[in-house]
């Protein structure tokens, strides 16, 4: 090739070079539906739920708006409309699904048995089919758990620990949470050993739960409620009917001490929020969810409000207190 038919060619490609470039498509960012029943992304939802879940995902290279895209779809007052979200989540083919609870749990499975699914506290997952086992959860799911039923009844010994006096404690549970009757039974053992006389409150949705607490107006008895979206998203109503009847209240959530509950005892949920991010994060580089061990809570938190205890007239014992995690003045 002579001088001017180089110089023409290494022209052309100099030209050409930006063309081609332009041309390629744009790299696609990832997807992940949030399915959580609730009130949405504000309060404690985003502070407990969104904020540490995307701190997991942060952990593993992707920061929302930036490398990774994640669709929002609460339920509200409506949990029935989580089938029809799950649905939406899987018609936009998204990559991953987290979800929050049992039912926006069953709602993906039931929606997809391909898109990677990452279950927040679904209760257990094997007892309700949505995975084969906790080691080898096969198909399309892990999960992060915070199911431990021997859980109920370390709460009612706390309980009596912080209020000694009381000889019957009401138990508001949600009848619509499946794993919540596992821990129910498993609290009324504990309660024989104790000699504590369980009175069962059993509520489903929002008015169901501001009619069991009206029936509770004899003084003298403490009470004990199990922690799921329905208490988790009336935690102040019931707060404030334990302050206004003046009783003794174990919850299974710091969120209820943070707004003025009196006690709780129970696994980080923020924590497990942002281990669900991180296996989100290990699924979109990768990772098949069948073949991620479903992990259990191994860190528990004993938390202790001491302003509340002043106004129902309560001396905490000092062996309590030296246990605790966290306690608030």
């Amino acid at each position: 090739m002579d001088r001017r038919a180089f110089i023409g060619s290494l022209a052309g490609g100099v030209l050409t070079a930006p063309l081609s470039t332009q041309a390629q498509p744009a790299t696609r960012m990832p997807r992940v539906g949030y399915l959580s029943p609730g009130a949405g992304n504000i309060g404690y939802s985003a502070t407990y739920r969104r904020e540490p879940f995307l701190r997991g995902l942060r952990e593993l290279g992707y920061t929302e708006g930036q490398t990774v895209v994640v669709e929002y779809r609460y339920a509200g007052p409506s949990p029935e409309r989580l089938a029809e979200l799950a649905a939406e989540l899987v018609e936009l083919k998204v990559d991953v699904i987290v979800t929050a609870a049992t039912p926006a749990a069953r709602a993906a499975k039931n929606a997809t048995s391909t898109i990677p699914i990452v279950m927040v506290d679904p209760g257990d997952p094997v007892a309700l089919g949505l995975v084969q086992s906790l080691a080898r959860p096969g198909g399309n799911a892990t999960a992060l758990t915070s199911f431990a039923p021997e859980l109920a009844g370390k709460r009612l010994q706390l309980l009596t620990e912080m209020a000694p006096g009381a000889s019957r404690v009401a138990v508001v549970w949600n009848s619509a949470i499946p794993p919540s009757e596992v821990a129910l039974n498993e609290l009324r053992g504990a309660a024989r050993m104790l000699r504590i006389q369980i009175e069962s409150v059993e509520v489903q949705g929002a008015d169901g739960l501001a009619r069991g607490l009206a029936a509770l107006k004899e003084r003298g008895m403490a009470l004990l409620v199990f922690p799921d979206p329905l208490t988790f998203g009336n935690r102040i109503p019931i707060v404030e009917f334990a302050a206004k009847a003046r009783v003794p209240a174990m919850f299974g959530a710091k969120e209820f001490v943070d707004v003025g509950g009196l006690i709780s005892y129970g696994p980080s949920y923020p924590d497990m929020f942002q281990r669900a991010g991180v296996q989100v994060g290990r699924i979109l580089k990768g990772a098949k969810p069948g073949h991620l061990p479903i992990e259990q809570p191994t860190k528990f938190e004993l938390v202790i409000n001491l302003k509340t205890a002043k106004a129902l007239g309560l001396t905490i014992p000092q062996s309590l207190l030296l246990r605790a995690d966290q306690v608030i003045q």
